[in-house]
């Protein structure tokens, strides 16, 4: 228990840094929100339209620097991240709402698939060492070295085109009205087929590899050669025995893993123009929509911590010695 209170109270303090990091964002740059606001609309905005941007975005020169954070903090409670600039007046939420299903279908898929056929093939690769399985890992490893934005553009090259089946953009064909049916899912799919399959081979190479030499230092213990002694039998060693031990640092790995597949998407998202958040994010920054840049980075933010506290989780139900008090 005193564990999960530590890691639950680190997270709480990383959530808090991180709110207060997004509060000072737009308060660090040169300018303001408004001011960029200001020269889209080359000026079309009078005086009394300022000074409510102002009070509307925390910008307020009349509050202190407290008083702003304190306001930003209650905005925040009650799921307020302000007004998008280029979807003006749209709020963040509305425009973070329908990109996350796209950035959250194909990171969640991919990441899991990736975490699940690499930890597989590495507990294979390391227990039957010198085998096939053993011969993938220098492929494996090279693909794992290439960027995924690099790995998009080669795809793109080689495997869309007017004749080819699979499109080269887009989260869907033009036209379409996004819904709950079979054909708009279908066509939605046969559009994730590219980018999931970049993020899975730039992926799958670092949990294979990371298992496999897992595998291979846990074979050599002497609880595996004890159970070998009891007669078991060897796929219940491997499974039971090596492979549990050899999970750990995996599982732990796993939510920070998330993070950097999280940031590596934004590229692939922008080379496939699929709409999730990681075009959302570039649009932004290119267009100096401040609000939306606060409310990705926080979302990105809230996601790898509750990524990394599942498992902590999954850790502790692995590991028992994370649950005991002394």
């Amino acid at each position: 228990m005193k564990y999960f209170a530590r890691r639950l109270g680190f997270y709480i303090l990383t959530l808090w840094a991180a709110i207060t990091i997004n509060f000072f964002i737009p308060r660090m740059i040169p300018g303001n929100p408004v001011d960029s606001l200001i020269a889209q609309r080359r000026g079309e905005i009078d005086s009394n339209a300022i000074k409510s941007l102002d009070i509307l975005f925390g910008l307020d020169k009349h509050q202190s620097l407290l008083s702003q954070y304190w306001s930003y903090l209650g905005q925040l409670a009650h799921g307020d991240l302000g007004i998008s600039f280029q979807n003006f007046p749209e709020p963040v939420t509305s425009v973070l709402g329908s990109a996350l299903p796209w950035t959250l279908g194909l990171i969640g898929t991919t990441t899991i698939l990736a975490f699940l056929i690499g930890t597989l093939l590495g507990v294979f690769a390391g227990w039957k060492r010198g085998t096939w399985v053993d011969g993938l890992l220098p492929v494996t490893t090279f693909l794992s070295s290439i960027p995924y934005f690099w790995l998009g553009l080669i795809s793109v090259t080689l495997f869309t085109g007017v004749d080819s089946w699979l499109p080269s953009s887009g989260g869907y064909d033009p036209g379409l009205v996004p819904g709950w049916d079979f054909g708009f899912i279908g066509n939605a799919l046969r559009h994730s087929i590219l980018p999931a399959a970049t993020i899975i081979i730039s992926s799958v190479g670092g949990w294979l590899l990371a298992m496999r030499n897992m595998m291979v230092t846990v074979s050599a213990e002497d609880y595996i050669t004890v159970a070998h002694a009891k007669g078991l039998s060897d796929r219940r060693v491997m499974t039971k025995y090596a492979a549990r031990n050899a999970l750990l640092p995996s599982v732990s790995g796993f939510g920070m893993a998330l993070g950097l597949v999280v940031g590596g998407t934004f590229l692939v998202e922008y080379v496939f123009s699929y709409p999730g958040v990681g075009l959302q994010l570039l649009n932004a920054i290119s267009g100096h929509d401040y609000p939306l840049i606060q409310g990705v980075f926080l979302t990105v933010t809230v996601a790898v911590l509750a990524a990394n506290f599942l498992a902590d989780l999954a850790y502790m139900a692995l590991d028992p010695r994370t649950r005991k008090e002394g």
